[in-house]
């Protein structure tokens, strides 16, 4: 197992000398993080989710930065890193180390590693560290997770607990022809949302990967399809969402340039009433925004849309496809299959941290009191 050290400094890495070592590099802007690109992106497996590339903490850092401290724990060099902890330090009376991404974007992430050892180092670092640690919304079966309960035996107090889940839908032949998977009526709310479309104009489905020359347009029209339902009205799809908007236009640029990004899109006449911005990569289909133009919604242009991607991801050969979010009402329909996740926060054996704890628990306790207190009302 290599040593470690815990040194922080700023703005990017020493010198080359000191990438021999594990050490702890704050990154204070965009060209500390490009420095570790080729070996985050070496890095990346088969199995990595989209979160847990390097275009997504790119887009994070360059969308969030200036609010959140992004801190990235690697262990080896940065021109080859075997493991890396993409984290964000919080400020405040009682800073604590969390995941990127997941409190802004709410989207599930793990930490990189090349093995076990480098897993191991990775867990020791961050004991080292000695400040809080939150992770939330881990895969449940990370290996991470029991790295670092056993990293911290004996130095401190690790609490698991559960996360939201999200939907999943493993793919086989079979749904080449999704309807297959239905029943009769489901199958006949199909065929009877598809002629309402039909009866309004010529339809037509796009599965687009665009270029970044040609993606500025097309995912403007995608905003404006988002903004053009239930979310537009709450504030929440990205044309309202001046942050999420923009990281997601930073992240759609750079996924368009590796060529994984899908813009996908049902059309009447031409005019796009659904949408989806996805991603496909390591064999899977990763569904991250959708929407509809409420003004069609009596022919179903969401429901049309999710049947023409999943028909796209089964002919593809991809092994499955992935929801993202949360479970939601509208997700029952298609699957009851979930990626279980959990939340690890870790308190080390330091002042700063057990304060942390004790700020924490009481926090806890009164969230507890007040939703007893709203059911007795």
């Amino acid at each position: 197992m290599k040593s470690l050290t815990g040194s922080l400094f700023l703005p990017s890495y020493a010198d080359e000398a000191a990438d021999t070592v594990s050490q702890l590099h704050v990154i204070a802007d965009a060209r500390d993080l490009a420095r570790l690109a080729d070996g985050w992106n070496a890095l990346e497996s088969g199995e990595s989710s989209p979160m847990q590339h390097f275009i997504w903490a790119q887009a994070y850092h360059q969308t969030y930065g200036q609010a959140a401290q992004v801190q990235v724990l690697t262990i080896g060099p940065a021109h080859a890193p075997e493991a890396i902890a993409p984290l964000v330090r919080r400020p405040g009376v009682w800073p604590r180390l969390e995941l990127l991404g997941v409190r802004e974007l709410c989207e599930p992430l793990d930490l990189l590693f090349d093995g076990q050892d480098a897993l191991d180092a990775l867990a020791e670092g961050l004991v080292n560290l000695g400040q809080p640690l939150w992770l939330e919304r881990m895969p449940a079966d990370s290996p991470v997770l029991t790295a670092l309960e056993r990293a911290y035996q004996g130095r401190g107090l690790v609490h698991r607990s559960p996360a939201e889940s999200y939907p999943r839908i493993p793919l086989d032949r079979s749904w080449r022809e999704p309807e297959s998977h239905f029943n009769a009526g489901r199958r006949s709310d199909f065929r009877r949302a598809q002629r309402k479309a039909a009866e309004q104009g010529a339809l037509s489905f796009e599965v687009l990967s665009p270029t970044p020359a040609v993606l500025e347009p097309l995912l403007a029209e995608a905003y404006r399809v988002e903004a053009a339902c239930w979310k537009g009205a709450e504030q929440s799809a990205l044309a309202c969402d001046a942050k999420r908007g923009e990281f997601f236009r930073h992240y759609t640029a750079a996924a368009a340039e590796r060529g994984i990004l899908r813009l996908c899109f049902m059309r009447l006449d031409g005019r796009a009433v659904a949408m989806q911005l996805a991603i496909e990569c390591g064999e899977r289909f990763w569904l991250l925004k959708i929407g509809y133009d409420e003004a069609y919604a009596r022919c179903s242009p969401g429901t049309l849309l999710m049947l023409h991607t999943l028909r796209y991801a089964a002919e593809r050969g991809l092994t499955a496809y992935e929801f993202l979010g949360s479970a939601q009402p509208w997700t029952q329909m298609w699957t009851d299959t979930h990626q279980q996740c959990v939340s690890l926060r870790a308190y080390p054996q330091s002042p700063g941290a057990l304060a942390t704890l004790v700020c924490d628990g009481a926090r806890h306790a009164g969230i507890i009191l007040q939703k007893r207190l709203g059911q007795q009302i």
